[in-house]
């Protein structure tokens, strides 16, 4: 799997820590829903990911720092949801 586009539908719950598995995958989607929950650090292992689309959910906690890791990351979307703090550079 190289692209996961889960955008606009009705998911309730929380991004699982497995997600980090998906190690490959080049664009994560999964706006307009309703994931409540922190942004798991083991995205952080995803070294291809270059597009990560999170916003309009209620996400909160801040950014774990292992999105710095991400070098190939171009496109960050994490708008409208009820995250803290500042965006990790390394």
């Amino acid at each position: 799997v190289q692209r996961l586009d889960l955008d606009n539908n009705t998911f309730d719950g929380t991004i699982p820590s497995e997600i980090g598995i998906l190690r490959k995958i080049e664009i994560l989607s999964l706006g307009n829903n309703n994931i409540h929950s922190a942004i798991p650090s083991e995205i952080g292992v995803m070294s291809h990911l270059h597009h990560l689309s999170l916003g309009d959910n209620n996400i909160n906690g801040t950014i774990p720092t292992e999105i710095g890791m991400l070098s190939q990351l171009q496109h960050i979307f994490l708008y409208i949801n009820n995250i803290t703090g500042t965006i990790p550079t390394e």
